[in-house]
C-alpha cells in the first residue's frame, strides 16, 4: 500500500528524535512534516538538531524545514502536505491545545504527552494489552465533536509494567501489585537531569511518576463499559526512582494473585503471550515475542537486554514464588523511549490503520 504521510510534533526533543528514528524507512508511514518551537522554525532539521539517538540522523529528514505554527494554523499546514496521522512529542504544558485542535479537524493524534491520559473517553493504549480500547474512538468523537481522534501512549514505566502483568492477569487474576522502579535518565528528557545530580547517585523521587503508574495501569487493564473505561479492580502501589542508566527502565514487581501460580506455569504463560488482538495483523513494529523470559539469576540488565525485539520487547527475569504475598515476584526491563514512548506510539498508529480507523 502507499505510505501514509505523517507529522512529528516536538521533533527536536528526545522522544521526537526517537519517533523520527523509528519512522525512517517505515513501510507504512512517510515523514512529511517536522514541527518544533518558534526558535528553530524554518531551519533545516539536519543543520539545527543535536542528534543524540544511536546511529546517524536519517537522510530523509536532514533537508526538511522545521515548521512552527499556532494551534489554529497547524491543521491547514498539515492538510497541505496530505498528513492525516500526527505523532505528538510536545511538552505537556502546550500539548493539549494543539492536540484538541488537530483532533477537531480530522487528524488521528497519537500523543506521548500526559494530559488526557486518564479521561474516560480517551484510549490509553498498550496494544498487546488493550487493543480493544480503540473502540472508544467513536464515543470520543460523539462526546467531543471531533472529526479525528486522540489516542494516548502510556507513561514509560506503566507501558513496561502492564505488558508484563497482562498474561498473569489473564491466567491467574491480579489482587495486588507492588512495583519499585529503577528508571533511566533518558526518561527525564534531553535537559531534565544535570550530570552533577545523577552521576554516582540515585534520586529516590520522580515528581508525579508514582501516581501515573498506579492510575494508568488500572485504566489500561480495565474494560470498556458504556462508552467509558472501568478501571481494573486490583490494588497497586508504586515507588519510582531515577538511576544512572542511559536507557532502559527496570522494575521489581511483586504480584499477589487470586489463583495459584506455580512459577514454571507462569513462565509458560508469559512466554506464550502474544497479544491476541494484534498477533495476526502483521504490524511492522510489533515484536514477534512481546515478552522474553531470561532464566539467569543476573538478568535482565539494561545494557544487555534493552534492545530485544528492536526495543519493543520487554524482558522478564528472576521470576519466583513470593510466599509473603501469596503470588509471584520478578524483575522486568523495557526500553523506555521505544517500548515506553515512540515505539508504542507507532504501533498504535499501525493498529488504527489496520483496523480502518484512519
Amino acid at each position: 500500500m502507499a505510505r501514509r504521510a505523517v507529522a512529528v510534533l516536538g521533533a527536536t526533543g528526545l522522544v521526537g528524535q526517537r519517533f523520527i528514528s523509528l519512522l525512517s524507512r517505515h513501510p507504512w508511514f512517510e515523514i512529511r512534516v517536522l514541527a518544533g518551537s518558534e526558535r528553530v522554525s524554518k531551519a533545516r532539521y539536519g543543520e539545527t538538531v543535536n542528534w543524540i539517538v544511536e546511529g546517524s540522523m536519517p537522510e530523509e529528514v536532514r533537508g526538511l524545514n522545521i515548521i512552527y505554527a499556532r494551534p489554529e494554523e497547524l491543521p491547514l499546514l498539515l492538510e497541505s502536505e496530505n498528513v492525516d496521522i500526527v505523532f505528538s512529542a510536545l511538552p505537556s504544558n502546550i500539548a493539549l491545545e494543539y492536540e484538541f485542535e488537530l483532533a477537531k479537524r480530522g487528524f488521528l493524534v497519537v500523543s506521548n504527552a500526559s494530559p488526557l491520559r486518564l479521561e474516560p473517553d480517551i484510549p490509553l493504549l498498550n496494544p498487546e494489552v488493550n487493543a480493544d480500547h480503540l473502540d472508544l474512538i467513536e464515543a470520543q468523537k460523539g462526546f467531543r465533536g471531533f472529526e479525528g481522534a486522540i489516542v494516548k501512549v502510556p507513561n514509560c514505566t506503566t507501558a513496561i509494567l502492564t505488558l508484563s502483568l497482562k498474561p498473569l492477569a489473564d491466567s491467574f487474576s491480579l489482587e495486588l501489585v507492588v512495583a519499585s522502579s529503577m528508571q533511566a535518565i533518558s526518561g527525564a528528557g534531553l535537559t531534565g537531569l544535570p550530570a552533577m545530580i545523577i552521576h554516582d547517585n540515585l534520586i529516590p523521587y520522580i515528581e508525579g511518576e508514582e501516581e501515573k503508574v498506579e492510575k494508568e495501569s488500572r485504566k489500561i487493564m480495565g474494560e470498556i463499559l458504556g462508552g467509558n473505561i472501568k478501571p481494573a479492580g486490583f490494588k497497586i502501589t508504586a515507588s519510582t526512582h531515577r538511576v544512572p542508566v542511559l536507557e532502559g527502565h527496570t522494575i521489581a514487581v511483586f504480584a499477589k494473585l487470586k489463583e495459584e501460580a506455580p512459577p514454571q506455569e507462569a513462565v509458560k504463560v508469559i512466554e506464550e503471550f502474544r497479544g491476541n488482538k494484534i498477533k495476526n495483523l502483521n504490524l511492522p513494529t510489533a515484536p514477534e515475542k512481546p515478552i522474553i523470559v531470561r532464566r539467569e539469576n543476573d538478568r535482565p540488565q539494561p545494557r544487555l537486554d534493552r534492545m530485544e525485539g528492536n526495543g519493543m520487547s520487554i524482558v522478564v527475569g528472576r521470576l519466583r514464588e513470593d510466599k509473603a504475598l501469596g503470588g509471584l515476584k520478578y524483575i522486568v526491563l523495557g526500553h523506555n523511549t521505544i517500548r515506553g514512548a515512540a515505539g508504542t506510539g507507532i504501533l498504535i498508529a499501525e493498529l488504527a490503520l489496520a483496523r480502518g480507523l484512519v
